[in-house]
């Protein structure tokens, strides 16, 4: 997930006007869907931090773009929640206030629950075969101490679950909902001990998946994002009330 030529000092402290990233030229390629895929980057690993404004000129230098392509991906991220378009202020990276944050991480549980209720009735064996490599690879990812490589293959685990559930309604509504909670979600694991936590998690899940268990996995699923969204909400907390000490 994270670009390595984007210094660490360049992550959350970015601050408004838009942060110093640094990325390579873009190919021409697919210039839209690289765009977004980029900005999304950006948000979820915090580069862009909620509430920073988006600095047009900028951005476009970093991404070696013109303003046209830079627009039509900030609509994209418009439509899906992660940044907000006035007409006087321009566009803003959106913060999601706690009552979002409670519900959408509720509602989360409970379509992760069912996806794998129906995904323990539906898996292939090379789905999960797919699984357990990616799972393998996040405690790599663990060992190394590397964040965005753990994120990557956690979501990528998540996400085949949900494919495996083999509900389009279900899909579409999943996708949806994650793009708005991806980057709360990177944030939960901040803490080594939230790795742990997790990866204790995800293997209960494997184990699910493989006994055909069902309830088994829709309760590990239902208590992860649960988890995850105390998580939030305590991070969220400490942030307020750092901030009111600072003023």
């Amino acid at each position: 997930m994270q670009n390595p030529d984007i210094p660490d000092a360049q992550l959350a402290s970015a601050q408004p006007d838009a942060p110093e990233l640094a990325l390579p030229k873009l190919a021409r390629q697919r210039l839209h869907d690289t765009v977004v895929d980029h900005l999304r980057e950006f948000i979820v690993e915090g580069q862009l931090a909620p509430g920073v404004k988006l600095n047009e000129r900028k951005l476009c230098e970093v991404l070696g773009i013109s303003r046209t392509p830079l627009r039509e991906a900030l609509k994209v991220l418009a439509a899906e929640g992660l940044i907000e378009i006035s007409p006087n202020r321009g566009a803003t990276v959106a913060q999601l206030s706690e009552a979002e944050i409670r519900d959408m991480f509720e509602l989360m549980s409970g379509l992760e629950a069912f996806a794998g209720e129906l995904a323990c009735e539906r898996i292939s064996e090379t789905e999960l075969a797919q699984i357990k490599a990616l799972h393998a690879a996040m405690l790599l990812s663990r060992a190394q101490n590397d964040l965005s490589g753990y994120y990557s293959r956690n979501h990528a685990i998540h996400d085949l679950i949900n494919i495996a559930a083999r509900n389009a309604a279900l899909r579409q509504t999943y996708v949806t909902l994650n793009r708005r909670l991806q980057a709360l979600r990177f944030r939960s694991n901040f803490q080594t001990s939230k790795w742990d936590s997790a990866i204790r998690d995800h293997e209960g899940m494997i184990a699910a998946l493989e006994a055909r268990n069902g309830p088994a996995l829709a309760k590990i699923l239902r208590g992860h994002l649960l988890a995850k969204r105390d998580a939030v909400l305590a991070e969220r907390t400490l942030g307020v009330a750092a901030a009111e000490r600072e003023a």
